[in-house]
């Protein structure tokens, strides 16, 4: 559940900060977004292993936590340049 919340939490913060953000600024947007939300990750994969968890079980999930929100942000700055 906590990985679900942290996917939606991240496409809802990028999709605020895209649509805030004029069309000409989404690629810097979007940078600043992966640069931010990595830090988020890392701060995420820290507290799992804290909890006990090994690498190798937390890396697949912040991977996808990290990889979605992401891919999206850049997905709508490439949108934008298109039109």
């Amino acid at each position: 559940m906590r990985t679900l919340i942290f996917i939606v939490v991240g496409l809802v913060v990028v999709g605020i900060a895209m649509w805030s953000a004029g069309a000409a600024r989404r690629r810097l947007v979007a940078a600043l977004f992966t640069v931010g939300w990595l830090a988020a990750v890392l701060w995420n994969l820290r507290t799992g292993m804290s909890h006990g968890y090994s690498l190798q079980e937390e890396l697949p999930i912040q991977l996808l936590i990290f990889a979605i929100p992401v891919a999206a942000g850049w997905w709508l700055a490439y949108k934008a340049r298109v039109r």
